[in-house]
């Protein structure tokens, strides 16, 4: 076990790594800056290494300082987390919570969920991103992600599913009337469509009865790294598109797009919460995780 004065040399050198000078970290930590100096001094002389570069103007991390750095903030992280599961409040979501979701999805259906949840708790604060491909959490600093499809990219996290989806393949009356309905697959491979586009690829359609692999390839016409765009795309008229029924719906209640092929497409596409493995799962992404799935449960995501 680490003395005392080790593990407060621990806590000064990640405030010390994740300031610009000596003099930042000093008045961050409510000591001098020479007190700062010389902790950092017994911490490298105790492990043997370098663990700043110093310049008269600023400091910055040796490779040795950012491989002990990313150590070090994580067991700190672990520690706060951990004392933030104690005590009476700590049901109640507070801090900074930094949350990624697919953009559509994210601002149609989850953002107004995160809204509620905001004005409902002001100590709550969100930090929100919208991207439809995967991001690792634990390289982006991001707490908590909102994602649909498989988790082959998510191994290293923890999943709960939210819900699950019907993929609906349509299209605007205007295409259909110009270029015909698809009745057959080999029909459907003959038309335009409108399809997502992720690390230089064609997104793939799933088509057939649940259950069955059923991936297709589109013609692929346009090309869109957006589900937004996507949408678009296909209400003006420039193919046809496959995208959760979550973002559909509306337009197809209100004419602007119709379905196709409901006969062979019942596909479902599943939606998860992720987030990085901790031993504490801090509150305010307990509380958010929770609230999904209660609010999931009662179909707000279906």
């Amino acid at each position: 076990m680490l003395p005392v004065e080790s593990l407060n040399g621990v806590a000064t050198f990640v405030t010390t790594a994740r300031s610009a000078t000596f003099t930042e970290a000093a008045d961050a930590l409510g000591i001098s800056r020479s007190a700062v100096g010389k902790a950092i001094a017994r911490l490298e002389a105790r492990l043997g290494v370098r663990l700043f570069h110093r310049t008269t103007r600023r400091i910055a991390l040796t490779t040795d300082g950012e491989a002990y750095y990313a150590s070090c903030a994580a067991a700190l992280d672990e520690i706060a987390a951990a004392e933030a599961c104690l005590g009476s409040a700590a049901h109640l979501p507070s801090g900074r919570l930094r949350i990624d979701m697919p953009s559509s999805f994210g601002r149609l259906v989850v953002l107004p969920v995160l809204l509620r949840m905001c004005k409902e708790h002001p100590d709550l604060q969100l930090t929100m991103t919208f991207t439809d491909h995967f991001v690792d959490p634990v390289e982006e600093g991001i707490d908590l992600l909102i994602r649909f499809g498989g988790l082959h990219h998510a191994e290293h996290l923890v999943a709960r599913k939210l819900a699950s989806q019907r993929l609906v393949t349509c299209a605007s009356p205007a295409y259909l009337q110009a270029y015909g309905v698809p009745q057959t697959l080999d029909e459907l491979r003959d038309h335009r469509s409108v399809v997502g586009f992720r690390h230089g690829q064609s997104v793939a359609w799933r088509i057939g009865s649940e259950g069955t692999n059923g991936s297709f390839i589109p013609s692929a016409t346009h090309q869109l790294n957006d589900g937004d765009a996507v949408i678009e795309g296909a209400i003006a008229g420039l193919g046809i598109c496959q995208m959760p029924m979550s973002l559909v719906r509306h337009h197809l209640q209100s004419g602007a797009l119709q379905s196709v092929l409901d006969h062979c497409t019942q596909h479902h596409v599943d939606i998860h919460a992720l987030w990085p493995q901790t031993r504490h799962l801090r509150p305010k992404v307990r509380y958010v995780v929770e609230e999904l799935t209660r609010l999931a449960g009662q179909g707000v995501f279906d």
